[in-house]
């Protein structure tokens, strides 16, 4: 390399986009081309930067495969960032393999994150965590050490461990100030946020009160019987029984653990889960079937006693009932909840990330769009749709960098 390149390369480590271009921005060579490239995608311009390294990429002769590699994992890296999930990950598997075979072990420590940082966004945590646990962060430089503190507290948030993710997020805080980058510090403070925010709300008895993701995680090791509606679960100790392709005998149980201990009357039952505006025979038949199944599905968790005027929860060993709630509940709020990271999401990908199909996700954004919730830009496969962030509360139960060049 030349000592303009090196000089642009440094630059960027450092978090100085600007820097950089001074120094290459009239060059059209291939190692230029790619660190404008990379200079782009830092400033923000994910489309230019794209353009400048698949430029790059096919520049570099048959014998740079290592520089083609590298490029092919910052073209992933911006994927990841405008949040493109449906880019082919082969692809960033191919240039790992060939970055390793050459002995670069920096740029293939990265997209190995790349690779996790992906599987956490889309809810894949067990694989994640494989994956994770093959990397040693120890030989890495600040800025990749920092990405794989972030992962690790990704991880035990969405598993619900917060004193493992506090102490990540510590450790993450203490070598991002190493880096001296100030976009990564950011990024490690927007990450602990989510530890002192609100995650859900606690309805039991009449009264409802905000939860911070520590309360939650304390909330389900009690001995209370909870009745998670942030994903129609309802927990009891080790009993876990799963209505979330249920959503009537959910609608049921949750009006029962709000009302509890009192009973709820037919006519609320039947508004709750069924939406009947009038009432006849055939409704409360309809009532009793679906309650009898609700008894079968609780099995040891719970019963379901009649009364007079309606039905009652009956949990076992009069135990405790409430419910955990979403912060913020409204139609199409799991589309909603990953917009509210601020990235600028395609619908193919937030159809990725939410297992459902593309025509799901793009009637949710135009009912969306029609309320004035959320924005769209560019058109066709360019179209992205974004959202200010909701303040005051996380969205973390409704779910989730640069390249390196020596």
């Amino acid at each position: 390399m030349d000592s303009l390149i090196t000089a642009a390369a440094r630059a960027l480590s450092a978090g100085d986009p600007l820097g950089a271009l001074k120094r290459i921005a009239l060059r059209t060579d291939a190692p230029a081309l790619a660190l404008r490239g990379i200079a782009m995608a830092q400033l923000g311009d994910f489309a230019r930067a794209k353009e400048l390294l698949r430029t790059a990429g096919r520049a570099f002769g048959p014998k740079e495969a290592v520089a083609r590699a590298r490029c092919i994992v910052a073209e992933a890296d911006i994927a990841l960032a405008s949040r493109d999930l449906g880019w082919p990950a082969k692809m960033l598997d191919a240039a790992r393999s060939t970055l390793e075979a050459h002995g670069d072990r920096l740029n293939a420590g990265f997209a190995r994150y790349l690779e996790v940082r992906r599987l956490l966004l889309i809810g894949h945590l067990d694989e994640a965590e494989r994956m994770l646990a093959d990397l040693d962060s120890g030989v890495f430089p600040p800025t990749l050490r920092t990405f794989h503190e972030l992962v690790v507290a990704g991880i035990a948030m969405r598993r619900l461990r917060t004193k493992e993710a506090r102490a990540a997020l510590g450790r993450a805080e203490r070598v991002a100030h190493q880096s001296g980058i100030p976009a990564l510090l950011a990024e490690v403070k927007s990450a602990s946020r989510v530890l002192s925010t609100p995650a859900a709300r606690l309805i039991a008895r009449g009264g409802e009160r905000p939860l911070m993701l520590e309360d939650v995680e304390t909330l389900l090791a009690s001995k209370a019987m909870v009745v998670d509606a942030c994903r129609n679960l309802v927990r009891h100790a080790s009993n876990v029984v799963s209505l979330a392709r249920r959503p009537v005998l959910f609608a049921l149980v949750r009006a029962l653990a709000e009302a509890w201990p009192e009973d709820v009357p037919r006519d609320v039952l039947l508004t709750r889960a069924f939406g009947a505006r009038f009432v006849d025979e055939s409704h409360r038949a309809r009532l009793r079937v679906e309650m009898g199944r609700l008894r079968r599905m609780l099995g040891k968790v719970a019963g379901v006693s009649a009364t007079k005027r309606g039905f009652a929860l009956v949990p076992q060993r009069r135990r405790e009932v409430v419910v955990l709630a979403r912060s913020v509940e409204e139609e199409h709020s799991d589309v909603l909840a990953f917009l509210a990271d601020g990235e600028s999401w395609s619908s193919s990908a937030l159809a990725v990330a939410l297992g459902a199909s593309q025509r799901t996700v793009q009637r949710a954004l135009d009912s969306l769009a029609a309320e004035g919730k959320v924005q769209s830009f560019g058109r066709a496969r360019s179209r992205r749709w974004i959202t200010p962030p909701v303040p005051g509360f996380t969205t973390i139960l409704l779910l989730p960098a640069r390249l390196p060049i020596d």
